[in-house]
């Protein structure tokens, strides 16, 4: 399984253009510097009123698809 570290910092106005659907994905470069791009609504158990922010490991299979996300600071 591989896994990414990622630094996001995602303001609460731009979260809700997820949320409405008017965007659907989230990209981030990563700590090891590949681009990563994934459905934004992963992120929803860690939206707070500020938005989302924070460092989390994003992990996926051998096929490249999403298995968990974790927020660890």
């Amino acid at each position: 399984m591989k896994k990414l570290t990622l630094d996001i910092s995602l303001p609460a106005d731009r979260y809700e253009a997820l949320y409405t659907g008017s965007v659907k994905d989230v990209q981030v470069i990563s700590r090891e510097g590949v681009r990563v791009r994934f459905p934004g609504m992963i992120l929803q158990k860690y939206l707070k009123h500020d938005g989302v922010h924070g460092t989390f490991v994003i992990e996926f299979d051998d096929a490249n698809k999403f298995r968990a996300i974790t927020k660890i600071v």
